[in-house]
């Protein structure tokens, strides 16, 4: 497509985006026709990171390919036009009798909210020389560091632009993506994508990995977000980062053929955690804390532990603590007929330097790395949220 076409096809579709919009408020898509399970889409925080994680998930990255600092602007203000109503649900009227159809009609006439969230990130190469952004780019915002354990496939890592997509079900999220992606063509392009699934609790409690283990049991408490997730006007950020959040994915495949052929007392003695209750080796349950001090040498919780090397639960690493959001993912097999299958690690932080890497710079070596294996992912800023109906993605940012 020419550079004429591709502006014109961008500037129809968020054209056919704002009247979408109008026409959906017309119909409906107001209160009347939002789903009783649809998540509010307008905050000073983007939906999708303190949120309980729903069923499902798409992990995608884009390359922006918009042409100049004007096109960009569009790009964000369609993402924004989508997302709030894909996030509301109802109908959508049709465009016309010669008009393409309104919808790809996946979710039947009336699209359900489904608990939909989309929360969009930008990584570092966005505030290369393309679009004058480089003297606005996040202060702690840099390509993902590639660590001693890892096999990163460059084709699976980084991007100018990160979307999570979680909903109740597995075709809202694919709906979703593919009403993005239409809208969005000639602006962006897919650079990788992961899906995601949550499994049910297994008998209870937390969510089991596919290594059989629960899997984001320890999270900070609701009152430590401010400390731990959320960028605030005291963090050297610039003004327009404020609420906003460091996205670290990591696609981390489970080498499950081999794990499976370990002793469950080596397993559990590698996690530092049952493997039936999720309780750490000197508890009960899954939510007590260890007692390291109890335990100086690691005769009850091995020194090499996950856990203990993760979290030492320390003055000192208090401030390390991050917000996970994790998904299992299966992609069937390889090349060779080995099961690819694993976690998509998702976590949000103030600060990637002093939380995610320095929690797996104190993991290097573990025992686990043997079965373990991070193929992708990036680092991505997760934009303030959108305040209201006249406010859009990186409005501050772009301004």
């Amino acid at each position: 497509m020419s550079d004429v076409g591709r502006r014109s096809f961008l500037r129809g579709a968020l054209a056919g985006a704002g009247a979408a919009a109008v026409a959906g408020a017309m119909t409906g898509a107001s209160a009347e026709a939002a789903t009783s399970t649809s998540v509010d889409f307008h905050g000073a925080h983007q939906a999708g990171i303190t949120d309980d994680p729903q069923k499902q998930a798409i992990f995608a990255s884009f390359d922006v390919i918009a042409a100049n600092k004007a096109e960009l602007t569009e790009l964000f203000t369609t993402l924004t036009a989508r997302a709030r109503l894909l996030t509301a649900g109802g109908a959508l009227p049709p465009l016309g009798i010669t008009a393409p159809p309104a919808d790809s009609g996946v979710l039947g006439p009336d699209m359900p909210g489904d608990d939909l969230t989309v929360t969009v990130g930008v990584g570092a190469s966005l505030f290369d020389a393309r679009y004058g952004l480089k003297d606005r780019k996040p202060a702690k915002l840099t390509p993902m560091k590639e660590f001693p354990n890892d096999s990163l496939d460059d084709s699976q890592c980084h991007g100018d632009l990160s979307l999570q997509l979680c909903a109740s079900e597995s075709d809202t999220v694919l709906h979703a993506l593919r009403d993005i992606a239409r809208h969005t063509r000639g602006a962006m392009q897919l650079r990788w994508r992961v899906d995601g699934f949550q499994s049910p609790p297994r008998p209870s409690g937390t969510q089991r990995n596919l290594m059989g283990f629960k899997d984001g049991i320890v999270k900070p408490a609701t009152a430590d977000h401010d400390k731990l997730v959320w960028v605030s006007k005291g963090n050297g950020e610039p003004a327009w980062a404020e609420g906003g959040s460091y996205q670290v994915l990591r696609q981390i495949r489970m080498l499950v053929e081999f794990w499976d052929r370990v002793s469950v007392g080596e397993q559990e003695n590698m996690f530092g955690r049952r493997r039936d209750s999720g309780a750490p080796l000197d508890g009960n349950s899954e939510t007590d804390l260890p007692n390291y001090p109890a335990d100086p040498t690691g005769g009850a919780i091995p020194l090499t532990s996950h856990i203990r090397m993760a979290n030492p639960r320390t003055p000192a690493t208090a401030s390390s603590q991050f917000l996970r959001r994790g998904y299992n993912y299966d992609k069937g097999t390889d090349p060779v007929g080995d099961l690819d299958m694993g976690l998509v690690f998702c976590a949000y932080q103030q600060d990637i330097a002093r939380q995610f890497e320095a929690v797996q710079t104190r993991l290097i070596d573990e025992p686990l790395v043997d079965y373990i294996r991070p193929v992708g992912g990036g680092y991505f800023y997760v934009l303030p949220g959108v305040r209201d109906g006249n406010d859009h993605f990186g409005r501050s940012l772009l301004a």
